[in-house]
C-alpha cells in the first residue's frame, strides 16, 4: 500500500534532520545541521528558527530538570526553555574529523548519540550513552554513519541503523546497564530504494525509515513485514521522520537539498507529512 505525504512549509533547511515533537508546546523541532539552527513548526504552520550554539546541530530532546539537552558538533549541551542560553554537559569526541549524528533517550533517561566522519569515510564513528551523572558511555564502535535509533516499548531492544549497511539491526539492552549486545539483523533493506536513514517507532513497535535517495518512509509493523509505503513527492532525499500533533498521529518526515547541485528540487529542504493510522510511540526525556 502507497500514500503520498503532504508539505507543510517552503523548504526551509538545507540538511534539515533530527525531528522531535515538542509536545509541551505542540510544535515540531528540527535541525537544520549544517547551518546549527533549530527549527520550530508549530500547528498554525508558523517557522520560527533558533541559532544553536554550534556550526553543526543533530539532535534536540526534553530535559527532566527544565530545558532541552542537545548535540552539537562534538559535544553535549542543555539549553534554556527559550532556547538563547547554552551550557556545556559533556564532550562525545575531540576528533576534529569527526562529528555527532542522529539519537534520542532510552527509557531509562540516557541520552544516546552516534558519531560519524565529516567525509563520511568508513568506521569512523561510534555510539555513545550519557548517562544522568553526565557520564559519557561508548556502546558500539565501530560504526560509519550512525543513524535512527529506537527503542521497543518494554525497553529491552533496541532498533539501530548504521546507514551503508542497508540494514535496521536490533541488540538486546541489558536493564541494570543499558548496554548493548546480541546484535542481530531486523531487516535487510538492500531491495528497498534508497538508503536508511532516520527512524521512528509507533506505540506498537512498527518502525517507520526514511529513505535516502528513495523519496519515501517505509512502514514495517513489529514482525518486520512492510505494512505500507510513505511517498514524499518532488524530494529524493527524506532524512527522518518523527510522530507528533496532539494525538502523536501525525508523522512529521523531513528532507534534505545537501549536494543536490546537479539537478533542482524545489521541494528538498522542505518538512512533511501524513496522518497514520497508529499513534507513535511516547519520546523519553534526558534525566540528566
Amino acid at each position: 500500500m502507497a500514500r503520498t505525504a503532504e508539505r507543510l512549509t517552503a523548504p526551509v533547511a538545507y540538511h534539515g534532520e533530527g525531528p522531535y515533537w515538542d509536545a509541551s508546546l505542540s510544535r515540531l523541532l528540527t535541525m537544520d545541521v549544517l547551518a546549527g539552527e533549530i527549527i520550530s513548526l508549530d500547528l498554525s504552520g508558523r517557522v520560527t528558527r533558533f541559532k544553536g550554539p554550534s556550526p553543526v546541530v543533530t539532535v534536540i530532546r526534553r530535559r527532566a530538570s527544565g530545558g532541552f539537552v542537545i548535540a552539537t558538533e562534538r559535544e553535549i549541551v542543555g539549553a534554556d526553555e527559550s532556547l538563547s542560553k547554552y551550557k556545556h554537559i559533556a564532550t562525545i569526541t575531540d576528533d576534529p574529523a569527526v562529528r555527532t549524528n542522529d539519537g534520542g533517550c532510552d527509557p531509562a533517561g540516557g541520552f544516546v548519540v552516534g558519531t560519524m566522519a565529516n567525509d563520511e569515510r568508513p568506521d569512523a564513528g561510534a555510539v555513545y550513552r550519557l548517562t544522568s551523572d553526565h557520564e559519557v558511555v561508548q556502546l558500539l564502535s565501530p560504526v560509519s554513519i550512525s543513524n535512527g535509533v529506537q527503542w521497543s516499548a518494554d525497553g529491552t531492544r533496541v532498533y539501530y541503523i548504521d546507514t551503508p549497511t542497508r540494514r535496521v539491526d536490533v541488540f538486546d539492552v541489558d536493564v541494570d546497564t543499558n548496554m548493548w549486545s546480541g546484535r542481530r539483523t531486523h531487516l535487510d533493506l538492500r531491495d528497498a530504494p534508497g538508503y536508511p536513514d532516520g527512524m521512528a517507532i509507533d506505540e506498537h513497535d512498527g518502525l517507520w525509515i526514511a529513505l535516502w535517495g528513495g523519496g519515501a518512509v517505509n512502514h514495517y509493523d513489529a514482525a518486520g513485514r512492510l505494512v505500507e509505503t510513505i511517498n514524499v513527492p518532488g524530494v529524493t532525499q527524506v532524512s527522518s521522520c518523527a510522530f507528533g500533533g496532539d494525538g502523536r498521529d501525525l508523522l512529521y518526515i523531513t528532507t534534505s537539498r545537501q549536494g543536490l547541485a546537479d539537478h533542482y528540487e524545489p521541494s528538498a529542504g522542505a518538512i512533511f507529512a501524513v496522518q497514520t493510522r497508529v499513534r507513535g510511540a511516547i519520546v523519553a526525556s534526558f534525566d540528566g
